[in-house]
């Protein structure tokens, strides 16, 4: 699928589409799938609950030697150990990447035990899009760390074999949806980006690696994302060439809203925002009605030229604010049926200001 057909599919999809961020609460596969599944976009659940394995760090790092992991998910890499399997690891990366032969950088059982049941029900129900995500390469370098406590970002040959890492596995979970007949929305999620400062060259070079990855999977036929669920410089984000940008709203919509001419050229682009509309802060107190009322204030405030609210806004992801693992799983169905509210009332919205949208754009 070439790239002007790829941004096209995003017209495809529902209005307002609902889909999740990664991580779920619940402990049984079964019932997390289920979770997974109801939304208009099925995502990959991760299940870190009781398997620190699955943890968006160790799960990105998967087989990097040297690598070690607490039940808490965070990671830290034995330079001695990394040394040691270094050229073993580095040949088989570049076998793979230069035969595109994958399939051995997909995620196992211990990575991700959801991972071969969700191809299972991709190509079961025949899904038109499914949607999948990994930690992206600025966050893992950035949050990992060596023996010595040093980022792995600043470490030269480690950094560039876990961006090849990261690289490699991406490009074998969206290989691995497509062979299962659907069109791969993948996720990069990169909370570490709130870190990223322009007058850091390593973080100028790895911004720039990130849209070459971008790049590398929208060219074998994903829709690709990035998550940033903290504030960070955003016209580097909305310039990196996305087809949804994944943000918090009520922390950071406003923020990119203002980057008005990086943002205008993002719409022109193509690309569309997925917001996390739920928060998933359980101190916060909010009314689902009040949170869509501020987007649409917010969108008609700041939308460029030649840019509508009802055509913006029918293209719109819509997810809670960030990963669920962290909350009981009474709490995240709570979250995932106000996303459901959520979505009706911007539909209702929508329609208001355009009857055209009414079914079967809008259900």
């Amino acid at each position: 699928m070439s790239a002007p057909n790829i941004r096209r599919a995003i017209q495809l999809l529902p209005t307002c589409a609902t889909t999740g961020i990664g991580s779920l609460p619940h402990t049984q596969l079964e019932l997390g799938l289920q979770a997974a599944l109801a939304l208009d976009i099925p995502f990959l659940p991760q299940l870190p609950v009781g398997r620190p394995s699955e943890f968006m760090i160790p799960q990105a790092l998967e087989g990097l030697p040297g690598l070690r992991w607490d039940d808490e998910g965070m990671c830290t890499v034995d330079l001695g150990a990394w040394a040691a399997g270094r050229a073993d690891f580095e040949a088989r990366l570049e076998t793979a990447l230069s035969s595109g032969a994958l399939e051995a950088f997909e995620p196992s059982l211990e990575g991700c035990r959801a991972w071969r049941p969700f191809l299972w029900e991709v190509e079961n129900r025949k899904l038109a899009f499914a949607k999948a995500q990994m930690a992206g390469p600025f966050t893992v370098r950035s949050v990992a760390r060596t023996s010595e406590g040093h980022a792995t970002l600043d470490v030269p040959g480690l950094d560039e074999a876990i961006f090849r890492l990261v690289l490699a596995r991406s490009l074998a979970m969206v290989k691995a949806l497509r062979r299962a007949g659907t069109t791969p929305l993948f996720f990069l999620d990169e909370p570490g980006l709130y870190a990223f400062e322009r007058a850091n060259p390593r973080h100028l070079l790895a911004m720039q690696e990130l849209r070459l990855l971008v790049v590398a999977l929208q060219r074998e036929g994903a829709l690709v994302g990035v998550h940033c669920c903290g504030n960070t410089h955003w016209t580097s984000l909305l310039d990196a060439g996305l087809d949804v940008l994944s943000l918090d709203v009520r922390l950071s919509l406003d923020a990119v809203l203002e980057e008005s001419v990086a943002f205008a050229r993002f719409l022109e682009s193509g690309a569309t925002l997925s917001l996390g509309i739920i928060p998933t802060d359980l101190t916060s107190t909010y009314q689902v009605g009040e949170l869509v009322d501020a987007v649409e204030v917010s969108l008609k405030a700041a939308l460029p030229p030649g840019h509508s609210f009802p055509r913006v806004g029918s293209q719109v992801l819509l997810t809670p604010a960030c990963g669920l693992a962290m909350r009981t799983v009474v709490d995240a169905e709570r979250v995932l049926e106000q996303l459901k509210v959520a979505q009706r009332k911007l539909r209702e919205a929508l329609v208001a200001e355009l009857p055209s949208l009414r079914p079967p754009y809008v259900s």
